[in-house]
């Protein structure tokens, strides 16, 4: 049987140095707090009937962990990979091993308007969105479209 956002929450995964959120270059990333960003997602997943399971991390294999949760447990993820967006493989394969359920990639700021490097995400060859430059609000984008998604059937049997 499919996870509905009823039967099991969203994972929302976020990288490192995103525990310094409304501290760290505001000015790129905003005056939001990691605490702030949690509240919004549980009122976005609250307004389709579910709820999330907010995590961070600035370990690359406790991501990877948990990734491997979510493909058992949840009913999609929205991650937040931040630096290792651009570096990490690990993360990517995690991800693809999370078949049938929803993907979809978030970032603060607009990577594509910022430094070359950051042009590249090896999570976006597996998410089934990629929201970028929406601030804060761009996760209650990402939780919305884990629910249409959800609800649309595409999540993990």
């Amino acid at each position: 049987m499919p996870r509905t956002l009823a039967s099991a929450p969203i994972m929302i995964l976020n990288g490192p140095n995103l525990n310094l959120l409304g501290q760290r270059q505001p000015e790129i990333y905003g005056r939001d707090t990691l605490a702030d960003i949690e509240a919004l997602c549980v009122k976005a997943a609250a307004a389709h009937g579910g709820t999330v399971d907010f995590r961070q991390s600035n370990h690359e294999g406790e991501l990877v962990d948990w990734i491997q949760e979510a493909r058992l447990h949840h009913a999609g993820i929205v991650i937040n990979p931040a630096a290792y967006s651009h570096t990490s493989v690990a993360v990517l394969d995690a991800l693809n091993t999370c078949d049938g359920l929803p993907v979809v990639e978030v970032h603060l700021s607009n990577i594509h308007r910022r430094e070359e490097f950051r042009h590249h995400s090896y999570v976006s060859l597996r998410a089934d969105a990629v929201i970028a430059g929406c601030g804060a609000q761009g996760y209650a984008f990402a939780v919305e479209r884990v629910a249409a998604l959800a609800a649309e059937g595409r999540a993990a049997t």
